[in-house]
Formats: structure tokens, sequence, C-alpha cells
């Protein structure tokens, strides 16, 4: 059974209704972890601390392609990347990424079924 992130929020009034900046942000959150690449390349760097060259083995894609899904997920704040001479070595900073990932995992399988039907959502 996964773990849960966090304790549900209660249940917002009206008059507490989030401002449309913050689901933005949250949709973009969200938006970020939507291409298969990214999501691969996260997965990767949940094992453990992996360099641009390792990254661009594990998605059997070009370089420049794989910086610029590393860049993405850096600027969206799930990997952090450090300097090691010439390298950079890239990992997760937050733990709740994990926690993210095997939630996301664990619901998109017990919603598979719905989720290959969807018309709405393009699918990959």
């Amino acid at each position: 059974m996964p773990q849960r992130l966090n304790t549900p929020a209660p249940a917002a009034s009206a008059a507490d209704e989030v401002p449309c900046t913050h689901l933005d942000t949250v949709a973009k959150f969200f938006r970020a972890l939507s291409d298969p690449t990214r999501l691969k390349l996260l997965e990767f760097i949940l094992r453990g601390e992996r360099t641009s060259a390792e990254c661009v083995e594990h998605a059997g894609i070009s370089q420049p392609r794989v910086s610029v899904h590393l860049s993405c997920l850096v600027d969206c704040g799930y990997v952090t990347a450090r300097r090691d001479g010439k390298k950079l070595r890239y990992s997760v900073g937050d733990p709740r990424v994990a926690d993210l990932v095997v939630l996301a995992r664990s619901l998109a399988a017990d919603n598979a079924a719905a989720l290959t039907c969807c018309t709405r959502i393009p699918g990959n």
C-alpha cells in the first residue's frame, strides 16, 4: 500500500477558495510530469544520483533532448543538479517526489481501464 503524501486539508468554503493563480501553479506542477520522457528520467533518478550521460543512456534519446527534460525537472523543483568537475549529477531533493510517483502509479493502475478509454486526454 502506498504511503500517503499528506493528510488531506479540510474542505474549503466558497469564501476560502484559492485564487486562480494557485490552481495554475498546481496544473503546471502536473504538466511537468505529463511528459513520458520526463517521468522516465525522474523515476530513474529516484533510484539514486545520476549523471547526464547515464540519463542519456537510460532514456535512449539525444543528449540535447535529455538536457531539456532534465532542465525542466530542475526548474520545476523535482530534481537538483550539482556540478562534479565537468559533470552534472542529478538527484531528487525532496523525498515527497518519490511518494508522489508511487501514489500516481497506484492510482493509474487502479484506474487503468478508465484512463485507457478516456478520449478527452490524448495518449502518447
